[in-house]
């Protein structure tokens, strides 16, 4: 059952929250830890609030938006009692005093915490494993890749572990595990929703919802969105009423298309799902044009670079963890050992024309589609599919089409595209003009009304 449903059932009595939470803890019980979709499961706390939530319908207390709705939290974000371990043993057992300001928010719109879902280490790669909490399967194949470090999120989305599911994006953290789990996820526009305390990587991390559905997500945008006093990067722009605007349709915009962004490479599978899905819009009132991207070729360079230099904030960790540490984020680190100063300097002067050039661009369109990720789903044991050429850490080969975004700031989505032979999930890509959420958020909606996806469930 979608939030948005959920909730109107609640506040008219016809369900209990403790009967919701109930049913959703029953459901994590059954298939934890076989998929290991939770880094910190709380089902005594939850059902604490489930009861407090039921006790202030009784007393006629006015319901909030989300009263009595189970939500997760990434295990990158605080929630205090419950462990921030970011998926490391360089954060094992750190308890937070104070939740992060976007779980204050849903818990002030009567949300209830189920715990913190799985990580990457420190979020650093596309691939659903971990040193501390081993590997979080895909619901649609145990044991293969759920994808990037919101994959505990998207992992629960897809497995029916309650309807609302927070994730954050530095280089595709959303987008990716909602591609491999075949749910609908997005990076709003950074500083939409707040970071406490402010990341230093240079601006690129986003949090966002994954659901279900797209009215799910922004229904939570909504509730997370809005400045904040400890993030001076935060919008002052208020939340759009992203809701009511979900209906209001997509015909007349300019919308492009990319298949490869001018240099990425894609399984062909993954090509044909996407070209299928991306001609499902002539029928949404809006033509499309498949075009050059000007900026493209420039990307992979400068992603590479930020990537490994800002890993670099865990140098300090090589000596007493390296022997506990993910391999491929020891390279990671390593390879940016030699970096200087004037390096980073010359190659931000770059990121920062190449960033321009994605806004140029968007001058003229008002969404551009891509894949979402160039490959289905592989066995998480590894860091690429086998098939792909190796790399000591270079995940971002097969995910080109997520980090400009991050580096420029734009809105972009994951809707579900549909499956490979194989009966793995892929997503569509719909990227929007800074600030425009609500355009995204209406062409997600405008697509999943033309074809719905939530009725896919993984047969765990």
């Amino acid at each position: 059952m979608p939030a948005t449903q959920m909730v109107e059932h609640i506040r008219r009595r016809e369900l209990s929250p403790v009967e919701v939470t109930a049913t959703v803890i029953e459901r994590i019980e059954a298939l934890e830890p076989r998929l290991n979709a939770f880094s910190a499961f709380a089902p005594d706390l939850a059902m604490e609030q489930a009861k407090q939530a039921e006790a202030a319908l009784l007393a006629g207390v006015a319901p909030g938006r989300l009263h009595g709705v189970p939500v997760t939290i990434k295990d990158l974000a605080d929630v205090a009692g419950l462990p921030t371990e970011r998926g490391s043993f360089t954060a094992k057992g750190q308890m937070p005093a104070k939740d992060s300001p976007f779980v204050t928010r849903l818990r002030a719109e009567g949300a209830v915490v189920l715990g913190k879902t799985t990580t990457s280490e420190h979020g650093w790669k596309g691939v659903s494993q971990s040193p501390l909490t081993g590997i979080t399967s895909n619901p649609w194949r145990l044991g293969y890749n759920a994808g990037a470090s919101s994959a505990g999120a998207g992992a629960g989305a897809a497995a029916g572990y309650g309807p609302l599911h927070q994730g954050s994006d530095g280089a595709g953290s959303i987008r990716m595990p909602a591609h491999f789990s075949g749910v609908f996820g997005l990076k709003p526009t950074f500083g939409r929703v707040p970071n406490v305390p402010v990341r230093n990587n240079d601006q690129v991390s986003h949090t966002g919802p994954m659901t279900r559905t797209v009215a799910d997500a922004a229904l939570m945008l909504e509730i997370m969105a809005g400045r904040h006093p400890l993030d001076h990067y935060s919008l002052e722009a208020p939340p759009a009423a992203y809701c009511e605007q979900l209906h209001t349709g997509i015909a007349g915009l300019h919308v492009a298309f990319s298949a490869d962004l001018g240099h990425a490479r894609v399984d062909p599978e993954i090509a044909t799902l996407v070209a299928e899905a991306v001609k499902t819009f002539a029928s949404l009132g809006v033509q499309v044009e498949e075009v050059a991207i000007p900026f493209g070729r420039q990307g992979p360079d400068i992603g590479r670079f930020f990537w490994a230099a800002h890993e670099l904030e865990l140098n300090g960790f090589l000596d007493d963890y390296r022997e506990r540490m993910d391999p491929g984020l020891v390279a990671c680190i390593e390879s940016a050992q030699t970096a200087t100063a004037l390096d980073y300097l010359s190659m931000r002067e770059k990121k920062h024309a190449y960033i321009a050039q994605i806004h140029q661009f968007f001058e003229q369109w008002d969404l551009l589609l891509t894949p979402a990720v160039s490959v289905a789903a592989f066995p998480a044991g590894r860091l690429m599919p086998e098939h792909w050429p190796c790399h000591p850490w270079d995940w971002l080969s097969w995910a080109e089409f997520s980090y400009p975004f991050n580096l420029s700031m734009n809105p972009a989505a994951c809707v579900p595209a549909g499956f490979t032979a194989d009966g793995l999930p892929c997503g569509l890509q719909i990227v929007g003009r800074r600030f425009e959420d609500a355009t995204v958020l209406r062409a997600a909606a405008a697509f999943e009304q033309a074809r719905p996806w939530a009725q896919h469930r993984p047969s765990l």
